[in-house]
């Protein structure tokens, strides 16, 4: 199933309606990369986002990190550790406003 991104399709089918490869959720915005840091909700994942932000005034970044809730639909088979590809999508949730589209390595 295209679902409008360059990305490898899961090899297992799931009843997830909010699966963007076998439901009807669309996906747009923002393409955002984090490491799965709890996945003990059901049907969600918390996503650890490391970035730099630049200061004008020092003239120097700073590292900041947010905390991302991603619906994970379970065709991925996601875990703590991996990380993952996520994408924005319509609020699903009152926090969860994003969903797993790829995993792109497996915990070592």
């Amino acid at each position: 199933m295209d679902i409008g991104v360059d990305v490898k399709p899961p090899k297992k089918k799931c009843n997830d309606r909010n699966c963007p490869f076998h439901g009807h959720l669309k996906v747009r915005g923002q393409i955002l990369e984090g490491k799965v840091v709890s996945d003990k909700m059901k049907n969600t994942v918390v996503v650890l986002r490391e970035y730099y932000h630049y200061l004008r005034k020092f003239e120097r970044y700073e590292k900041r990190r947010s905390r991302i809730f991603a619906h994970a639909p379970s065709c991925l088979d996601i875990k703590v550790g991996d990380r993952v590809r996520i994408m924005q999508c319509r609020p699903i949730s009152k926090a969860k406003s994003f969903v797993v589209i790829e995993k792109l390595e497996e915990k070592q």
